[in-house]
Parts: structure tokens; C-alpha cells; sequence
């Protein structure tokens, strides 16, 4: 990879050279570097406090070092005395200061048995209708026998109130309650182990109700526990000892042996879950407290030992001393430490750990303490430095260095060095020198020119900005000239290069961070520069704003400056109902600080960046979440003690429309986090926010508090490698050009074989014709991505005759509708309709199209319609709506199919079984489905399953490329249709055998040109093609047969379609019904009275039926003769009609 020019370093910034080194192997590299593992670290002899050494490590992109187990500890030791190293070094920890939850609280300690131990309470009770007494116990575990842990006496009754223990050896200790002499049974508590345990009782006059509590939960309680008078006043409370006198009268054998401390009354019963939030919280209720634990509010006889102790509740109990964590400052988690702490030398929280190279024990220090340290660097990040450092200087760096001849600006730049500004007005000098030679120079930043320009930041950012309180000037330049460096590092221009330097810092979320941290220092003295500071450029928008929130009627609202050249509608708010909560809490001015950034969805995605790129792995589809808006950010800062305010926010942001045809888009509601992560920023996170709305091109969001925000998109979509794709382009290729072939050849057969033309027949040949057109152009489509006009035209005609294909298939579910369900048997008005929607309504849709997203038709990559801004949809809502109206259609089908094929069943096969009568229902409706699937499209349905699984985009592929084969086979090599007229031009050759014999008979109809024949055809190709058969309801000697293309009824012999000899048909018919002999002009027909077994001699078939030609007498009843014994193909064409009614009586439908 090409890393760009590189500034010129004369001492690289490391001491280390080397290469890749075994895991475990540790290596000297230099005079005060090392290589441990996978990372390199260097010993700093300068002396500094641990601030500033933190800095010095973090500049050098790394961190002072962390040490996370004892072998590492040991190697450490071992290597430093090596290099001779006496001294203690800082390294990157902390003591973590103030854990929630821990308290230090004075213990008493009672210890042994004594009648002469106690505590006694200074404060006078009152008189008490109810009482809860709580306290943190700890047995003495080796003591056996009663134990007080309180009594309460007053002068009229010495038993008033009392918490007894009874413990025995290897059991639970057991627990009562005394109140006016009344004893409440001893109930099992807690173990005998020598922890600390919560305890508490209640006690109200109400119903002499009373419970007892151990470690958060109710483990005892009762009712009817003196209920004559509440607890007496004026009474004395003892702890540790049981009163025989009021005051005294103690008793050895039944004292307290263990230590009690945070011992807290109240005047009222506790509720189950305070009790269970005060045992897991330690949290003191204030409501009804008579008593909070203060050991000076008690009289400690002298001998019981008080001391402090330390707590973290959650049943941890107490320690002698303080307890703590360390902090790494990488964001490591702690697993280890060598940090010890006893009484004499205790750690202190906030203080900083030091090393001992001698020893390798650990300490803390004051911070402020100068000592030597120990960085250490991330081994990619020191080898990409190292490759950063064999480059040449960048035009400009050059450009700078030629700018700047007197004062070298050029050393802040150079990474080997450690100078940085000191103050405001001087990094205003540099700020405003390198913002001129970025726009001087015209030269792009290279990866080297980002990461020095970054790192510079940020040191500027961390500056005092205090001390230049009273220099407004200097400050809102400095700021202005900040903001202006920044925008230009962040601009899409420098996507690349930040991708490029991604290992050592996180793209443009560093100069977010650091834009952040000048916002806050600004902000801690705006009151003294003015009531705003507002800063516009063209990526960054920053306001910082005094406000008093009396005079906030509602709710704040930011919309950035810079939107009204983007045309967008970002914005965020602070509720009118946080603003209120403020001002409750005491608050009356604070200071909005909010920031927007434009450019940073559109830098590239950082290879080893997850929070950029979140990708996890759920079978083999892959869920990756990807910016898509903006950055917009919200503080509130109290200016008095210079902290941030948490507050809930709303912000809604503008993306690009979110459509796709093999992708699923959920937005999710983040928020960039700078914590640390074992060195690296936490990145993106939803903790907290939820999405109220999601729109095509909005998400509005919600989150419960300040800092910047965005909206990730979460794809869901289909991941194939390079050989699936390869394997699914080649089965296309294959399958559409088989397909290409198969359509031209039933095509040509439809169109050059005699066969009888009908409405199926016709909407069957337009559908041929426009899959043929969309495969031509799909096959030859990849020879026109060069070409933008034409792969616009190709994209054109795809769009065009792929929706002209689904639109006759359509067609064709229409018709089967009309013809199945509906039964209309006149279908020549509607077939200019027809012709409307198959070929017009494409037209009229690509031609919308077209005209309303003529410059975004087309995709990026391939000649077919835009996915990203939602023209695919053009294609997609048509077909989504065909199919649904056709699987419509096959349903009806299938169910009157299957209904019939029942009533067939049982009609000719009554003796059959239930099991071969629902065989003949199942093959039935497969068949129907099997026949109808191509020209209904209902295959395309595969589609929507494709993100799912690589299988069903293989059996998509397949199935549609393959399409024009399937209609090949089943409507022309089993298309009974054309098999009978090709059947039939090879029995006419056969029958020029027989001429002479046929000429003997000159009226025969065996003269014509085309031989007579019982009237099948049209039925039999119905059967055969669509599956659709007419039968009787009754045992008939023939079946009566219905063409439902070509309007005409026929009735076939079996016993003459058997022999394949001509036969006459006998019509079933009521006693008054009569038969009409029809032409092909409705016009001619005759109508003549028919007799029973009796042939219609007024009917002969030639091309139809003919009225007024009767054959010559006596040829109905021919016997043996060479003319009738001549296999002679069916003709196309009934002579006999039957009306609606008729039909409807003699037979019902079937698919065969």
C-alpha cells in the first residue's frame, strides 16, 4: 500500500528496531527499549509527574505501561534491573476513586464474654407506635449460648424491647424479637460463619404485627405480639447487653460477642423492599429515621474497641482498610495488581501507581510526584510508524518549513519530538501559520500530514485555557482557526488517508474528541468573553450559549448553520421537561455546548475499526452496521464546577433513502463513546437511545443523555464469495441461453404448425415473445457498462420486456380465471384488453420512469435499475403485485382441480379405495401446479427467500433461468396440440396410400383435404396443455369434452377414439332438446330434430360444420370398407354446441 510522503524525522521517535518476535519472547531493542509479547516498550529517564508522562506516552500514540499479570510483572522486574534501572516509574494505573456503594463507618467491637461491655444511647426515646431497628452484625463464630445484640428498658418494664440470639454449635443462628415481655419464637437466620450480616426487626401496635429480617430478606414474622400499648418513653438502649435494671443489671452468660456498626431506628414499620434496598444498597431511608449510626451519639464503655472500616455493601461486609481498583489508563480491565495496603501505609484514592524496579512491588503517589516512567506501544502501531518514517517530506511540510524560516513551526510537527505550544496565544500563532499553508499550498494532505495536524489538536485542546480568560481576542481566534483546521482534516477529500492511519488513530472521531474537550475549556469561561461564541465551517458547526433556563419556555432546540447549503434537516433538542428538572435541582444558568459534523459518514470504513463497521457473523448471513448521517452532538456544562450536566435529548438526522431488493435495513440510535478499551476507543454504542421514528430518509431518536450522536444502519443481507458469484453468473448464462433456444423453438412450432388459432394460443405467443426479447437483451447486457448511454437503453428494454413478460403472465392468470372459475366461454372482446396490459402498461411504466429518474435510472456497477434511491421499485411493486394476483388464480385452480378429480374418482372408479381416490386428488393438483408454475411466474417467488441462504439463490437462478425450457417442455414436446397436428401431416402421407380407394367414394369425407374425424382435438389439447376436461356426472357411453379457447363443445366415443375409426356420437339430451349443427359463422346454423342412436346426417366436418350437406344414404352405415378402416387423425373442430345450461347439466371440469 502506498503510504504517501512522510514529514522527515531526524531521531525516529523510538528507540526499537527489530521485526516480528515470538509471543512470549522478550528482547532488547535499543538503549531503552524492549520488545514483551506484542507490544514494544520504552523507559522515559526524563522526570515527570504522571500527568505529564501520561501525556508524553499518549503523543507517541501509546500509553504509559500496563502491566496485567504477575508474569508480566516479573519479566518487567527482571528486564529493568537488567538496564540498571533503580528508580520507580510511573506506569499507566490509577486508584479509582469513589466506587458507588462504599462507606466508611465507626465499628464497635465487643470481645469476649463480660458483663461490663457495652454502648449506650445519648438520645431519649420517645413514646413509639411502631419501630424497625437495623443493624450490620458479625457473630463471633466461636461462641455458643444467647446473645443480646440490643435491649431496651424503661422504668415501668425492664423487657420492653429486645433482640435475642440463640447459637448453637454447627447450626443456623437463630433469631427472636422481645417486646413487653413477649417472646416471638427463635427462627433460623443466617449461618454461624463469622461474616458480616444485615439484620432488622419491626414491630407495630397495630395488630401486634412483627418481622424479622436477615441479609435483605423477610425470614420470620407474626401477628399478636403485645398489642395492649405502644413502646414506651424514656427508656435506655443499650447495645451488646441484656438489662435486668434499667441501665445495668448485666449479665455475662447472655452478652453480645462480635462487632455491630450502622445500627439505625425509625418510627415506623419498613416495607419488605426497603429493607431489601437497604441491605443491597446500604442506602439510609430518611422517612420516619429516629436514629442514623453515629458512634458520638452513644456512651462506648471504655474497653470496647472502636474502628474504622470500610464497606462496598452488597454483602461484602467491612475491612480495616480502604478498599479500591485500579484504573489503566488504556482502558484495560484490571485483573491483576501488586498495589498492597495495610493500616500503616494506606492507598488513597486518586493517587498514582509507581513500579519498583527492584522489587516489582507497586505503590501510590501523590501525582504530582516527578519520576521516571515506562510507555508502552502497541507493536502494529510502532511498525507503521516505523514505515511512516522511510518517506519523504510532503509539499506541505515543505511548504510550511519555507513559510515559517524564522520561527520553526515544523518541530510541533514532527512526530520524533515531544515540543507542544505552552500556552494560548502561541498555538494561536501555529494554528493560524498551518491554517494559511493548507489553503497556500493547494496540496492534498497525505496519511503523515493527518496524523501530525491530529496529534497537534489535541495538545491544543488540553491546554489552559483559564489563565486566558481575559484575552477574549486570542481565544475566539484561536478557536475559529481551531475549527477551520479540523473541518479540512475531516473532509471527504481525506477519507483515504485517514483510512490509512486508521491503526493509529480512530479516523475523524479524534478530532470529534478533541473538538469536544476545546468546546468544554471555551465554555468554562464564556461568561467572561461573551454570551456566545458561534463557529460555521463547511464540516463543523459548533455554538456554545449561555442560557437562563427561567427564561426557557419549552424545550431548546439546535438546527446547525451550515444546513442551508445541504438541504437537510438535522436538528436536536432538550426537552422542555428536562429543562425543568434543572431548575428543581438548583440550576438557574448553565451552558449549551452543541456541535454538528457533516462529512464523517461519508469517510471510508477503517478495516480493523468495529465501531465504524459493527459486523457480526449470524449463519452465513452477515449484520454490519454502517453510518449513514451525520454527527450531532449536545453538553450541558456548569461553568461553576466545570462538570457536565447528564440530560435526555431528542435528534433526528437525514440519511439517504433506505431501499434495496436483497437487503433489510433497521436503523439503530447511537452514540460515540471515548471510553477506553484495551487501548482503543469503545466506539459506537446504543446504551440508553431507542429509534421513535423511521422514515425513508429520517430517523428521529431518543436517548437519556448528552454527547455525540448518529443513526447506524443495520444491513441484513446475502454475503457470497467470488466463486458463488462466478457459479451463479455461469448458471444464468447457461440456463438463459438454453432458455433463449427453447422459446424460439415453441415459438416457431406455435407459429408454423396449422394449429387452431385462439385467444390461449395468442396471449401463449405474445409471452414468448417477450421473454425471447428480455433474455436477447439480458445476454448481450454486459457488453454495455462502458457506455452510459447505452446501458441506459439496455437497462430500458430489460426493465421494458421483463415487465411486458409478467405482465402477459398475468394475462394468462386472467384468462385461466375467466375459463375455470368463471366459466365465460366468450372471450373475443376482451383480447384487446389484453393486449392494453400485456404490451401497453409496461410501456407506460418504463416510460414514467424513465422521465422521472432519467439521471439515477441505472446503477452504479451493472446495466439494470438503481437499487440505492428506490427505482427498483418500478419493477419490483408490478411484479410483487402479479404474483399475488396469480398465486390467487392457482389457488382456485388448484382447489376446483382437485374437487373435480374427487367427482371423476367416484365416478369411474367406484370400487377404488379412499387411499387411490385421494392419490388421484394429490396427482391432479400437482399437475395443475406443474403446467401453470412457468406461465404464471410464481417461480420468481424463490426470490424473496434468496437473502436467507445461498440454496434458494441457486434454486432461483435455476428455476428463472430455466424458464423458457419449462414452457418447452410441457406447451411443446408435451403439448398434445402440436404432437397431434405433427401425428396427424404423417398419417395424411400414409393416407395417399389408400387414394384410389378414397376416390371410389367421392361424397365420402375421406375425399376432402383434410380427413374427417370425431371432434377431440379441441379438448384433447386443453387436457393435455392446461389440464382442463368436462364429464359427465352419470355413466355416459361417451365423454363429452369442452374447449374452453375456442368456444366449442365436442363429445368423443371411447370406443371409437379407441379404434381410431371414425365414429358419429349420440349427445345426451332431455326429451325436448335439440341439437344444433354450427358452422364457424353462428349464422349458419341449423337446428334439426334428433333422434335417439340416430347419426345427424345434415352434418358433415370439414374446416368446421357444415349445414345442408347431407351424406349420401346409406354411408353412416358403412361396414367393412377401406375408407373407415384407415387411421385417421381427430378433427380440430365440434360440429355440436351445447348452450351454458346444457353444458353445465352434462358435465363439470377436471384437470387430467
Amino acid at each position: 500500500m502506498h503510504f504517501g510522503a512522510i514529514l522527515p524525522f531526524s531521531g525516529f521517535l523510538f528507540f526499537c528496531v527489530g521485526g516480528m518476535l515470538a509471543e512470549s519472547e522478550l528482547t532488547p531493542q535499543g538503549g531503552r527499549c524492549f520488545v514483551y509479547r506484542n507490544y514494544y516498550y520504552e523507559y522515559v529517564p526524563e522526570e515527570l509527574q504522571w500527568a505529564g508522562a501520561e501525556r508524553l506516552c499518549r503523543q507517541r500514540f501509546g500509553f504509559l505501561a500496563t502491566i496485567g499479570t504477575v508474569e508480566d510483572n516479573l519479566k518487567l522486574t527482571s528486564f529493568m534491573q537488567s538496564m540498571g534501572v533503580r528508580q520507580a516509574l510511573w506506569i499507566g494505573a490509577k486508584v479509582k476513586e469513589g466506587r458507588p456503594g462504599t462507606y466508611g463507618s465507626h465499628i464497635l467491637t465487643f470481645s469476649g464474654r463480660t458483663d461490663t461491655k457495652y454502648a449506650k444511647l445519648l438520645k431519649q426515646f420517645p413514646q413509639m407506635h411502631s419501630v424497625t431497628v437495623c443493624a450490620q452484625v458479625q457473630f463471633d463464630s466461636t461462641y455458643v449460648g444467647v446473645s443480646t445484640v440490643f435491649s431496651y428498658s424503661i422504668p415501668s418494664f425492664i423487657n420492653e424491647f429486645q433482640l435475642r440470639a440463640n447459637i448453637v454449635r454447627d447450626q443456623q443462628i437463630q433469631l427472636a424479637l422481645l417486646v413487653h415481655g413477649v417472646h416471638s419464637p427463635y427462627s433460623q437466620a443466617v449461618e454461624n460463619n463469622g461474616k458480616w450480616h444485615h439484620v432488622c426487626v419491626s414491630w407495630s401496635r397495630h395488630g401486634g404485627g412483627w418481622a424479622i429480617a436477615a441479609d435483605g430478606s423477610v425470614i420470620a414474622s407474626g401477628d399478636h405480639l403485645y398489642i395492649s400499648d405502644a413502646i414506651g418513653a424514656g427508656g435506655v438502649f443499650i447495645i451488646g447487653q441484656e438489662q435486668d435494671t434499667v441501665g445495668g443489671s448485666f449479665k455475662k452468660d447472655e452478652s453480645f460477642i462480635g462487632n455491630i456498626t450502622q445500627l439505625h431506628i425509625w418510627d415506623r414499620v419498613l416495607s419488605a423492599s426497603e429493607i431489601h434496598a437497604l441491605a443491597e444498597d446500604c442506602l439510609v431511608i430518611p422517612l420516619g429515621l429516629f436514629l442514623q449510626w453515629n458512634f458520638s451519639a452513644f456512651e462506648i464503655e471504655s474497653t470496647v474497641q472502636v474502628h474504622k472500616g470500610y464497606s462496598q455493601c452488597k454483602g461484602d461486609g467491612f475491612q480495616t482498610t480502604e478498599p479500591f481498583d485500579i484504573l489503566w489508563v488504556d482502558g484495560t480491565v484490571p485483573l491483576f495488581h501488586n498495589v498492597s495496603s495495610d493500616v500503616s501505609h494506606p492507598v488513597n484514592q486518586g493517587e498514582c501507581v509507581v513500579f519498583n524496579s527492584l522489587t516489582g512491588a507497586w505503590a501510590s503517589e501523590i501525582c504530582s510526584t516527578q519520576k521516571e516512567a515506562l510507555c508502552r506501544y502497541d507493536k502494529d502501531v510502532y511498525e507503521q510508524m516505523q514505515a511512516f518514517s522511510s518517506l519523504p517530506p510532503s509539499p506541505f511540510f515543505l511548504h510550511i518549513k519555507e513559510k515559517s524560516a524564522v520561527v520553526s513551526i515544523t518541530d510541533y510537527l514532527l512526530l520524533n519530538k515531544s515540543d507542544y505550544p505552552q500556552n494560548v496565544t502561541s498555538a494561536n500563532y501555529i494554528t493560524n501559520m498551518l491554517l494559511e499553508a493548507a489553503d497556500e499550498s493547494h496540496a492534498k494532505f497525505t496519511s503523515a500530514d493527518l496524523l501530525a495536524l491530529t496529534r497537534f489538536l489535541g495538545i491544543v485542546a488540553e491546554l489552559d485555557f483559564e489563565t486566558e480568560a481575559n484575552n477574549s481576542e486570542t481565544v475566539l481566534s484561536l478557536a475559529t482557526n481551531y475549527i477551520k483546521l479540523a473541518s479540512k482534516i475531516i473532509d471527504a477529500k481525506c477519507s483515504f488517508e485517514l483510512l490509512i492511519i486508521s491503526e493509529l488513530i480512530p479516523g475523524p472521531y479524534v478530532i470529534i474528541h478533541s473538538v469536544d474537550m476545546l468546546a468544554e475549556k471555551l465554555a468554562d469561561i464564556l461568561l467572561s468573553i461573551g454570551p456566545s461564541i458561534v463557529l460555521s465551517t463547511e464540516n463543523i458547526d459548533v455554538e456554545i450559549k449561555a442560557n437562563q433556563l427561567s427564561s426557557l419556555e419549552s424545550a431548546l432546540v439546535y438546527k446547525p448553520k451550515c444546513l442551508s447549503a445541504w438541504n437537510r434537516v438535522d436538528e436536536i433538542q432538550i426537552p422542555g421537561s428536562e429543562i425543568s428538572r434543572l431548575l428543581t435541582l438548583g440550576y438557574s444558568e448553565l451552558i449549551f455546548i452543541h456541535a454538528y459534523y457533516r462529512s464523517v459518514e461519508h469517510h471510508l470504513t477503517p478495516h480493523n475499526l468495529d465501531s465504524v463497521l459493527l459486523a457480526g457473523r449470524s449463519g452465513k448471513s452477515l449484520r454490519a452496521s454502517q453510518l449513514q448521517t451525520a454527527v450531532i452532538s449536545s453538553t450541558i456544562r456548569d461553568p461553576v464546577r466545570a462538570r457536565n450536566i447528564p440530560t435526555a435529548v431528542q435528534y433526528s438526522l437525514s440519511h439517504r433513502a433506505v431501499v434495496g431488493f436483497s437487503k433489510f435495513a433497521t436503523p439503530a440510535c447511537v452514540f460515540w463513546n471515548f471510553s477506553l478499551q484495551a487501548g482503543h476507543y469503545a466506539g459506537w454504542s446504543n446504551q440508553g437511545c431507542q429509534v421513535i421514528q423511521f422514515e425513508s430518509e429520517i430517523t428521529i431518536c431518543f436517548c437519556n443523555h448528552t454527547t455525540n450522536f448518529a443513526v447506524l444502519m443495520q444491513f441484513t443481507e446475502i454475503q457470497w464469495g467470488l466463486e458463488t458469484e462466478m457459479i451463479l453468473n455461469k448458471l444464468t448464462f447457461i440456463g438463459s441461453g438454453a432458455s433463449l433456444c427453447a422459446l424460439v423453438v415453441t415459438l416457431t412450432l406455435f407459429t408454423v404448425l396449422d394449429i387452431p388459432k385462439s385467444d390461449r394460443t395468442s396471449i401463449h405467443k405474445n409471452l414468448f415473445v417477450a421473454l425471447i426479447a428480455a433474455q436477447v437483451v439480458l445476454l448481450s447486457s454486459d457488453s454495455a457498462t462502458n457506455s452510459k448511454t447505452a446501458c441506459t437503453a439496455v437497462t430500458a428494454l430489460l426493465h421494458l420486456f421483463f415487465m411486458a413478460a409478467f405482465a402477459w403472465m398475468m394475462v394468462e392468470g386472467l384468462l385461466l380465471w375467466s375459463k375455470v372459475v368463471t366459466v365465460n366461454l366468450n372471450e373475443e372482446r376482451r383480447m384487446k384488453y389484453y393486449y392494453l396490459i400485456g404490451w401497453g402498461l409496461p410501456v407506460l411504466i418504463v416510460t414514467i420512469t424513465l422521465a422521472a429518474a432519467h439521471d439515477k435510472y441505472i446503477a452504479e456497477r451493472y446495466c439494470w435499475l438503481n437499487v440505492q434511491n428506490g427505482v427498483i421499485w418500478a419493477f419490483v411493486g408490478p411484479v410483487i403485485f402479479i404474483i399475488m394476483v396469480n398465486m390467487f388464480v392457482l389457488t382456485r385452480v388448484v382447489l376446483i382441480t382437485m374437487s373435480t378429480a374427487k367427482r371423476r374418482a367416484i365416478m369411474l372408479a367406484a370400487n377404488s379405495s379412499p387411499i387411490e381416490q385421494a392419490y388421484d386428488q394429490i396427482r391432479a393438483a400437482v399437475k395443475a401446479v406443474l403446467v401453470l408454475l412457468p406461465i404464471l411466474g410464481l417461480t420468481w417467488l424463490s426470490g424473496v427467500l434468496v437473502p436467507l441462504s445461498v440454496v434458494m439463490a441457486y434454486i432461483f437462478v435455476i428455476l428463472n433461468s430455466l424458464q423458457g425450457l419449462f414452457i418447452f417442455l410441457i406447451y411443446g414436446v408435451y403439448n398434445t396440440e402440436i404432437r397431434s397436428t405433427i401425428k396427424r401431416l404423417k398419417e395424411r402421407r400414409k393416407a395417399l396410400n389408400f387414394s384410389n380407394c378414397a376416390t371410389s367414394r367421392p361424397s365420402s369425407s375421406l375425399t376432402s383435404s383434410r380427413p374427417a374425424s370425431s371432434p377431440v382435438t379441441g379438448s384433447e389439447s386443453l387436457a393435455k396443455d392446461d389440464g382442463l376436461q368436462v364429464t359427465d356426472g352419470v355413466n355416459l357411453q361417451g365423454i363429452c369434452k369442452m374447449s374452453f379457447y375456442d368456444n366449442s363443445v365436442i363429445y368423443e366415443n371411447p370406443a371409437a377414439a379407441n379404434e381410431r375409426q371414425l365414429s358419429t356420437p349420440s349427445l345426451p339430451r332431455g326429451p325436448d332438446e335439440k341439437l344444433s349443427c354450427c358452422s364457424q359463422s353462428p349464422a349458419t346454423c341449423t337446428k334439426v330434430q334428433r333422434d335417439p342412436g340416430v347419426m345427424n346426417k345434415n352434418c358433415r366436418t370439414r374446416n368446421g360444420c357444415k349445414a345442408d350437406s347431407p351424406l349420401p344414404s346409406g354411408q353412416e352405415n358403412m361396414e367393412d370398407g377401406c375408407s373407415l378402416h384407415v387411421p385417421i387423425e381427430l378433427e380440430d373442430r365440434s360440429c355440436y354446441s351445447l348452450n351454458v345450461t346444457s353444458l353445465k347439466r352434462v358435465g363439470s371440469l377436471y384437470l387430467d
